[in-house]
């Protein structure tokens, strides 16, 4: 039986370029919800991938795709926060997916992974979680079942002017599933 360990560190991966995008306002706001023993820090920006082609990989990972990949094989746990482009994963992320899945060995393999989504509508990118978790099963990633964080209406909950999540429920809710990727990762550990 291996020992838990007492500190974990999670990583964001954000799949908005937007700069006053709900999902980037989310990301920046999780390393404050966190609990106790518990770090989130943001990876590099995925506009940084060039568009995917096997001609570039051949002579080459770029170094962006490299440095994530990296950052991602030693967090215990990684958070996808994105918004949901009609009906799916915006092109960017499905992008920067298709760079990792590249990647050997797999930074995604075996590696816990909360999903969370924010949207205007009224489900709150829950097609585009259901797409992530297809492109999770092929890089062999453990994919949090629940709490699911899909977050509709989001004109009610944050205050684009100040760039901040202002919905207490929300960032409750949060914190509760940020706490429940830490005891999965504890899980994966025994």
């Amino acid at each position: 039986m291996t020992q838990e360990k007492e500190h974990l560190h999670f990583v964001t991966v954000l799949g908005s370029l937007r700069k006053a995008s709900y999902n980037g306002i989310v990301a920046r706001t999780l390393p404050a919800l966190a609990p106790d023993g518990i770090t989130i820090s943001a990876l590099g920006s995925i506009a940084d991938f060039p568009h995917y082609n096997q001609d570039v990989q051949e002579q080459g990972f770029p170094a962006s795709v490299l440095t994530m990949g990296e950052q991602i094989r030693v967090a215990d746990g990684v958070i996808i926060v994105t918004p949901e482009y009609n009906y799916s994963v915006p092109g960017v992320l499905k992008n920067a997916l298709d760079w990792l899945s590249r990647l050997t060995p797999q930074p995604f393999a075996r590696k816990p992974v909360a999903l969370q989504t924010v949207s205007p509508g009224m489900i709150g990118g829950a097609r585009a979680q259901y797409h992530i978790r297809q492109s999770m099963v092929f890089m062999d990633a453990l994919v949090l079942n629940r709490p699911e964080v899909m977050i509709s209406q989001a004109a009610d909950k944050f205050d684009t002017d100040k760039l901040e999540l202002t919905d207490e429920k929300t960032r409750a809710f949060l914190t509760r599933q940020i706490q429940a990727l830490a005891d999965m990762v504890h899980r994966e550990q025994k």
